[in-house]
Formats: structure tokens, C-alpha cells, sequence
């Protein structure tokens, strides 16, 4: 059996259909130190509850998943998400506390696409610099970093207009760096000539909020959110990008983050053990600060 990396975490994406406290079980049971949760698993226990779980599987908490969709006019569709994002920092506060040493409180923020009828792209970008300053005092009461998550340009009009890391990292140049940072994805960022350059501005600027891994293969599926893999099965350069995060002195948790119908349909137990395995061989070889020198 795999002795998992102790900088692994199971995004619970990964293993989408357990609820909670499974999610917890497997992760812990296969001797991974740690988790990224997301809202709606954690709504349906309640926060409070979410809390107590966590804090008994002795866990660390990564990441919180997600928040964000901001880019439509000012309005009460705005006005609702704008309210909804200061519940989800609450939540990264709440669940960062109640995990084990060594959590860190991020809420990762998916723009959103383009509002229905329109072509404006950089009216949607404004909005989301908007929408995070009017977010960032709250997040910083908290102590909540949130991490601007660019996504893969097909996903731009329906998603994220945030395409590339270095529109991130021009949205958040606005903010202080412990308020506001970048989510690192290699999914959505392999593809960019300049991702290299990015990561390292990334860490000069001290925006590396967490690094997310998983692996990008042709076909992709009709439904293009469900074609992430474990590292190493497809075409992304992983050492190259880790080793990259890795110059800048990032040396905190890195998740796994897959969205995969034929994954998912795995045994969950499964697929931690999988996800430990494939990280060992395609991650951890890069990898040059312990557990004890995260940063």
C-alpha cells in the first residue's frame, strides 16, 4: 500500500458522491493528513456539524469550495451573490478553525461566464474586481484568503471570464496579498505560454493561495467540466509546473482535484488510494519542502 505524500489533500470533488463524513472517513482512513471541502456537502449537515466532523477526523482543511459568481449587473441577482460569498467566507473561517494544525483559510472563487445577451468580457472582469473589493474586508476580518481561480478559456462564457493567471494576478494586484491570491490549477492553466512566467510573479507577489493538481487527455468529454484525471494520465507537464510553484516557496498542502464521471462511479476508498498512488508517482518527485516547512 502507498504511504501517501503528507502534502496530498483530497479535494472532495475527487470523490464526489460521498457525503461528509464519508469523505472524511476514506481520506483519513487511507492515511492522507488532509481535505478540500465544498458548500453544498457542508450545507447539508450544517456548518456547525461540518465543524465537529472535521475537527474528529483530524484532518487539515485546505480549501473551501466555492464561491464567486459575481459577474452579472448590479441588481438583486448581484446583490444575492454578493450576500451568498460573505456566507461562504464565514464558512472558510469556521472550517479552517475547526481543522487540524496546519489548516489554511481560502475560499476559491470561480468568476463566472458572461451574463446572458452579452459580449463584454472586460465589463465582466470589472465586476469581478468589484465584486472582490467589496468582498475584501470581509474576508480580512475573517482571515480568510480569497483565491481568485482562473479556468481554461473554453470555460469562459459560461463560467469564469478570469481565463489565464495572469488576469488573476491583475485582479488581485488591488489587494493585500494575505487577502487576496490565486488559486494555481493545472487543469486550467498547462496550456498557457506564459504559465511559467505567471507562477513565478505569482510567488514574487506572494499570490500562491493553493496549488491544485490533476492530469488533461484528448477526447475530451461532451461535457468538458467532467474531463479532469488523476496526475500523470494525460499530457500536462507536471514536475515542470510543481517544480515552478515549488521556486517560489510554496510548501503548503497540494490538492487533488478531479471531475470524472467514471472516477466518481469507483469505490470512493478506491479512488483516495488511486489519487495517493498517481500523486506519488507524478507530483511528489518534484516536491522539495517537507511537511515541516510548509509556508
Amino acid at each position: 500500500m502507498t504511504v501517501p505524500d503528507p502534502r496530498l489533500s483530497i479535494n472532495q470533488a475527487t470523490i464526489k458522491h460521498s457525503d461528509l463524513a464519508t469523505a472524511l472517513r476514506v481520506t483519513a482512513d487511507a492515511g492522507v493528513q488532509a481535505i478540500g471541502l465544498w458548500r453544498e456537502p457542508v450545507q447539508e449537515v450544517g456548518l456547525a456539524n461540518a465543524a465537529k466532523l472535521l475537527t474528529d477526523s483530524g484532518l487539515r482543511f485546505t480549501t473551501h469550495c466555492r464561491a464567486g459568481f459575481f459577474t452579472m449587473p448590479e441588481g438583486p441577482a448581484r446583490r444575492a451573490s454578493i450576500d451568498d460569498n460573505r456566507v461562504a467566507i464565514e464558512e472558510a473561517a469556521t472550517l479552517a478553525a475547526a481543522g487540524a494544525e496546519g489548516s489554511t483559510a481560502i475560499l476559491v472563487l470561480v468568476a463566472g461566464g458572461l451574463p446572458e445577451g452579452s459580449r463584454d468580457l472586460l465589463g465582466a472582469r470589472e465586476r469581478v474586481r468589484d465584486a472582490i473589493g467589496e468582498l475584501a474586508p470581509d474576508a480580512a476580518a475573517a482571515g480568510v484568503t480569497l483565491a481568485i481561480e482562473p479556468l481554461h478559456p473554453m470555460y469562459a462564457s459560461d463560467r469564469c471570464v478570469v481565463s489565464t493567471l495572469g488576469q488573476a494576478l491583475d485582479i488581485a494586484a488591488d489587494f493585500d496579498p494575505a487577502v487576496v491570491g490565486a488559486t494555481v490549477d493545472t487543469f486550467h492553466i498547462w496550456w498557457d505560454p506564459d504559465v511559467l512566467a505567471q507562477i513565478a510573479r505569482a510567488g514574487r507577489e506572494g499570490r500562491i493561495a493553493t496549488y491544485q493538481v490533476c492530469d488533461w487527455k484528448t477526447p475530451l468529454p461532451a461535457d468538458v467540466l467532467l474531463s479532469r484525471h488523476y496526475p500523470g494520465d494525460g499530457v500536462i507537464d507536471l514536475a515542470t509546473l510543481t517544480a515552478a510553484v515549488e521556486a517560489t516557496g510554496y510548501g503548503r498542502d497540494i490538492e487533488v482535484e478531479i471531475f470524472n464521471e467514471d472516477i466518481w462511479a469507483d469505490a470512493a476508498p478506491d479512488v483516495v488510494r488511486r489519487t495517493a498512488e498517481t500523486f506519488g508517482q507524478a507530483v511528489s518527485p518534484s516536491l522539495r519542502a517537507p511537511l515541516d516547512s510548509r509556508v
